[in-house]
């Protein structure tokens, strides 16, 4: 048995390690190189990206999906993996086959008011509470939707009902389909390559023929009309196209002005009487995909990457780059790491009374875990940040990345030093739930585009917006600590477990009352010691927030709602630890204001931007007030209130029963 203890830390390891390294083993395409495809370069959000983050963008947006499946399955039907379409196939379809693509489910659609007033009750697919439906569903009420959507688009976004938000989301998410549609060719054109030559041809005598009649010459009017007839879709195409695909014939930098859209680039032949060498590659691309000639679509591909290769290197890198990004999904893999090492370290926590030995093992599995997930999310993070160029925290997808990066720091230091399985749940919890409100934030859209002017400096992003995070990634970690404390000390007697001096757990009451030390007396110090370290960094951090106000708006503080919210978070930690030195709150009294500290530094991290005012409303929170105001505090009060039932009726704390085990002797764990 010992010998199994031994080995399932390292197994459970060596699964998961696995698992990472295949997913960055390179991928080969199939028939059609679309992965290949997905690398391009485009220029979107003043951004230079790879097709492929265009095409995840907009899912998201549009579906909250990465992904269209093909097939549907049951929620208990885990078993079961069916194919599905990944971003780049999805907006290959879309731009090239979009009567095929208008049969895929996309819209999601869960208001129940809003699909009453569309008739659409019983119509799209149903999956898991929420339904999802195709073009050709909406496309029946789509100017219904467009105008009900223009008449809540002056109202402001916090005063705007679920079903105001949710319509208009919902014609976002159609006039962003119908411009991917018409981003690369005209919508209708079967065979753009052949319009492409058979305009090229009329262009010549087109502008032959204008020229004359501007001049009152005699002129070719057949063919000004056909020139006119090709300028006129083009025209249409410039106006709905959505990235910028074409580069600068000469490289003139990463400005937006540089870049045209097809539509655009196609308008400006008429000025050059030349064809963009993108526009040809392009061209021949939507022709072969469309009717389904492989082998010349991987050929146009492979021709126009040379051709950005000699021409537009950094940009065909930085696509490529960003494409294997998008592709690794390292924090999402990082969260299922994380949510599999709290399982085990819930477990083994729970377990060590009934079997030290087993629940040792667990620990030690989880602790190897989070140290592997963490590797995997410091990488993701190190690599977003060479794609932007930028420090760690940009908006407020980063912040949460950054802060439960953070955060995994303390729970793996503080599982270093005690041993006891704590810190262990509290870097994981940390760990999964950040980059779950991270993923959510991404539904938003791009999560690098181009920052304010006022955030546009790197020093300040990488001083201020640093310390002043960490500050609220330790007051989040005390904050758990708390809860721990809270939720073990009234449902458990594991408060009482005692710790040997350098940590390891024991169930031996000798060794207990000998280091003075148990899990309750344990948590009370890791509280203390989180909570010092986020005063500082929290106090640090909102003077350099002052000092970069100063240089940015004149004055080192203004009352904003955000330096507000920061001041808040100092003050109330400062308030702890004063109540900690007066000995006006014990253990019990410290937890419970931990805990309100939550409350407090959301405030200050999400709250902030649901206001919509201020000059720190930086942060994209469609629905957030409901999460916030709604889940998040609701259920910080009830721990708080949970922290209030007399001791009498903590497990923790009760007169043991003749046949249970004698709690510690230590009274310091016992709060007054």
């Amino acid at each position: 048995m010992k010998t199994i203890h031994r080995i399932l830390p390292w197994a459970f390891l060596a699964l998961f390690a696995t698992e990472i390294l295949v997913i960055l083993l390179p991928k080969r395409d199939k028939e059609f190189h679309v992965r290949e495809f997905g690398r391009l370069p485009v220029l979107l959000n003043g951004r230079v990206q790879p097709f492929d983050s265009v095409a995840r963008n907009s899912l998201l947006q549009i579906r909250s999906t990465a992904s269209v499946p093909l097939e549907e399955k049951k929620f208990y039907e885990f078993w079961k993996h069916p194919p599905k379409l990944k971003a780049s196939e999805w907006l290959l379809e879309v731009m090239f086959k979009p009567e095929q693509a208008d049969t895929r489910p996309i819209f999601l659609i869960h208001h129940p008011e809003l699909l009453a007033e569309l008739g659409l009750e019983n119509k799209g697919i149903e999956k898991s509470g929420l339904r999802y439906y195709t073009y050709r569903e909406i496309e029946a009420v789509e100017s219904n939707v467009m105008n009900r959507a223009s008449q809540f688009s002056d109202i402001k976004a916090d005063l705007q009902t679920p079903l105001q938000r949710q319509t208009l989301k919902l014609a976002n998410a159609i006039v962003t389909y119908r411009r991917l549609k018409n981003s690369l060719r005209p919508e209708h054109a079967d065979d753009f390559a052949r319009d492409l030559a058979a305009f090229e041809q009329s262009i010549g005598p087109g502008v032959a023929a204008l020229r004359a009649q501007q001049a009152g010459q005699p002129h070719d009017a057949a063919a000004l009309d056909r020139l006119m007839e090709w300028a006129r879709q083009y025209d249409l195409l410039s106006r709905s196209a959505l990235p910028l695909i074409v580069p600068p014939l000469a490289n003139s930098g990463d400005g937006s002005d540089a870049w045209s859209n097809a539509g655009a680039s196609l308008l400006d032949s008429l000025r050059s009487e030349a064809i963009h060498p993108a526009m040809r590659a392009f061209a021949t691309m939507a022709s072969a995909y469309r009717h389904n000639q492989p082998e010349m679509f991987n050929r146009s591909i492979a021709d126009y990457r040379a051709w950005l290769a000699e021409h537009f290197p950094k940009e065909l890198k930085k696509g490529r780059w960003e494409f294997f990004y998008n592709d690794a999904q390292g924090f999402l893999h990082s969260t299922i790491i994380y949510i599999f090492a709290f399982v085990l370290a819930a477990t083994g926590l729970l377990s060590t009374s009934l079997w030290p030995g087993f629940s040792e093992a667990l620990r030690r599995s989880a602790f190897y875990l989070i140290i592997l997930s963490f590797l995997v999310h410091t990488g993701a993070l190190i690599f977003r940040m060479v794609l932007e160029g930028r420090p760690p925290v940009t908006n407020l997808y980063s912040s949460a990345i950054f802060i439960g990066w953070g955060a995994v720091i303390f729970g793996l230091s503080l599982e270093r030093i005690y041993r006891a399985g704590i810190g262990n749940v509290v870097a994981a919890v940390a760990g999964f739930v950040t980059l779950l409100i991270a993923h959510n934030l991404a539904l938003g859209g791009d999560t690098m585009q181009m920052l304010q002017a006022v955030l546009d400096t790197n020093f300040w992003l990488a001083t201020h917006v640093v310390v002043v995070t960490l500050g609220y990634a330790a007051t989040f970690v005390a904050g758990v600590l708390a809860i721990a404390y809270i939720l073990l000390g009234v449902f458990t007697r594991l408060l009482q477990r005692p710790l040997t001096p350098a940590g390891a757990a024991t169930l031996s009451a000798t060794a207990a009352t000998g280091s003075g030390l148990n899990l309750g007396k344990a948590l009370s110090k890791m509280v203390y010691a989180v909570i010092c370290f986020a005063t500082l960094f929290s106090f640090v951090g909102t003077v350099l927030g002052g000092i970069w106000a100063d240089q940015s708006w004149g004055r080192f503080w203004g009352w904003d709602p955000k330096e507000n919210g920061a001041l808040i978070i100092v003050l109330w930690n400062a308030i702890i630890l004063h109540a900690r030195w007066g000995g006006m709150a014990r253990d019990r009294g410290i937890m419970n204001m931990a805990v309100f500290g939550n409350v407090v530094t959301a405030f200050s991290w999400f709250g902030v931007n649901l206001l919509s005012i201020g000059l720190h409303s930086y942060g994209f929170m469609d629905g957030g007030a409901f999460w916030l105001y709604g889940v998040f505090v609701p259920s910080q009060l009830f721990i708080i209130a949970l922290g209030l039932i007399p001791l009498q009726y903590w497990r923790s704390f009760r007169a043991p029963t003749p046949e249970g085990p004698a709690p510690s002797s230590q009274p310091s764990t016992v709060p007054g």
